[in-house]
């Protein structure tokens, strides 16, 4: 027996709830993230964004093969600055919008899968 809500949850938390909450939730990260020294919170409520939208949580466990693959902190602090910041607000914007338009939700959600890695080339 598992814990996680059932499809129709899910559908019915996104129809009332995940897709607004989600514009919200996406704006004061992004914001977070801007400040700097939100960073931290930024990134972690961006982690949470699937969940957010859908009450989809994570089955992805990273091993210690994976986790040393990661780009090293100054380049991603690098990226951060020049790219990360400004291509993380353009990302998010899109998969929103893909998110309203219902059909374009599957690819939505693997854009926000992969927000983390536009906004620091972090890798999960």
């Amino acid at each position: 027996m598992t814990d996680r809500p059932s499809l129709l949850v899910r559908a019915v938390w996104f129809v009332f709830v995940g897709w607004w909450l989600t514009g919200l939730w996406l704006s004061v990260a992004w914001f977070l993230n801007v400040t700097i020294i939100g960073i931290p919170l930024g990134i972690k409520m961006i982690n949470k964004v699937p969940y957010v939208l859908s009450l989809k949580q994570r089955d992805r466990l990273v091993d210690e093969t994976e986790r040393r693959s990661q780009y090293s902190i100054p380049v991603r602090a690098v990226w951060f600055v020049f790219v990360g910041w400004w291509a993380s607000g353009v990302w998010t914007g899109i998969a929103y919008v893909l998110t309203l338009t219902i059909v374009g939700i599957p690819l939505a959600v693997w854009m926000y899968n992969k927000l983390p890695f536009v906004v620091s080339l972090y890798s999960y």
